[in-house]
């Protein structure tokens, strides 16, 4: 690294003016050899400013450059993966709010790993991107505190922080809705597939679930809470430790339809019908869930809402304290996985 680039330069943001005094180059020098909208030179003197401006961690500043140039009205979106329905519906519905809004969503998707996340996030950002929406926080890693500090503008949706301006749903109360579903159907030993605890939106959910079996005077037997990913197979697997149980539970709540569907599979593999000998309630209500042979009670999460309350957050200059985490509630969807307690 250049002798001129100095410690505090690693905790601050870092602008143009820096990177061209490491360099001994004019700013405007700067500015034409890290602009990608103008052909990449590979002189000498380019590939030096690039370096100098990497070891530096230069960012280009979204915001600033919008006040220069005008918005690229471009927005990018990080999300685990588009295979996972429920990231492909958010997506679509940030999309469509971008586009009401005349701007143009542009994806990366990171398979839920926060290296790639940092990844996406800076290829997005060199690319001009306004702002930064992210599907894929995690409890166990502080990247939305990173951007805060760097001023990068961004929102996250579907998970939370706690702390940085977020579109989510009301996961616990979608927990606590299924929950008393189940209840009310006379179930008393209810298990949960639980989801990763480093999700916001299974902590929630699961939260929920305690919420409605205290309230109903329940003992709450930790063995009936079984952690898993978001995916099918884990539903699987996690539904076989339920019945594996010496009291195994008459009903199961699974926080995602993905595990809801892997949790069908595995009780038709171990003999049990549903909802005969269990009932069963998802979340998300992705479209193939109406459609199974037996049609799956679950939670309807609003990502329209979800959408436009992201949106509308990077989009605001000042947001109070009380405001910053917008929440949409979901709705129950009764179908035909869970019946009444006994009914076989």
């Amino acid at each position: 690294m250049n002798s001129k680039v100095d410690e505090a330069s690693r905790h601050s943001r870092v602008t143009i003016l820096e990177v061209a005094a490491a360099a001994g180059v004019s700013k405007s020098t700067v500015s034409r050899i890290l602009d990608e909208r103008l052909p990449r030179s590979d002189s000498d003197t380019a590939r030096r400013v690039r370096q100098i401006a990497e070891d530096l961690g230069y960012v280009r500043d979204v915001s600033a450059a919008s006040l220069r140039r005008g918005s690229t009205m471009t927005v990018g979106v990080i999300v685990p993966r588009l295979t996972d329905t429920v990231m492909a519906m958010l997506y679509e519905a940030l999309a469509k709010a971008c586009s009401r809004s005349g701007r143009f969503a542009i994806v990366a998707t990171t398979d839920d790993k926060p290296k790639a996340d940092r990844l996406a996030a800076e290829t997005l950002l060199k690319r001009g991107v306004d702002g930064l929406i992210l599907s894929t926080a995690r409890d166990d890693d502080d990247f939305p505190d990173e951007l805060t500090a760097r001023g990068v503008p961004h929102v996250l949706a579907v998970r939370t922080d706690g702390r940085s301006l977020s579109s989510v749903g009301d996961d616990k109360l979608g927990g606590y809705l299924a929950t008393r579903h189940l209840l009310d159907l006379g179930h008393r030993r209810i298990g949960i597939i639980a989801g990763p605890a480093y999700a916001s939106n299974s902590r929630g959910r699961v939260e929920g679930y305690r919420h409605a079996l205290s309230e109903a005077g329940l003992t709450i037997d930790p063995a009936c809470i079984v952690a898993s990913t978001f995916g099918i197979d884990s539903g699987s697997e996690a539904v076989e430790k339920l019945m594996l149980l010496d009291a195994r539970p008459t009903a199961i709540f699974a926080v995602n339809d993905n595990t809801a569907i892997g949790a069908l599979s595995g009780l038709a593999r171990l003999g049990l019908s549903v909802p005969g000998d269990v009932s069963l309630v998802g979340y998300n209500d992705i479209p193939i869930v109406s459609h199974l042979p037996t049609p799956l009670t679950t939670l309807r999460v609003p990502f329209e809402q979800i959408a436009a309350n992201a949106l509308d957050l990077l989009s605001s200059e000042t947001v109070p304290g009380d405001d910053r985490i917008r929440v949409a509630a979901p709705t129950l969807i009764p179908r035909k996985s869970s019946g009444p307690a006994g009914a076989s």
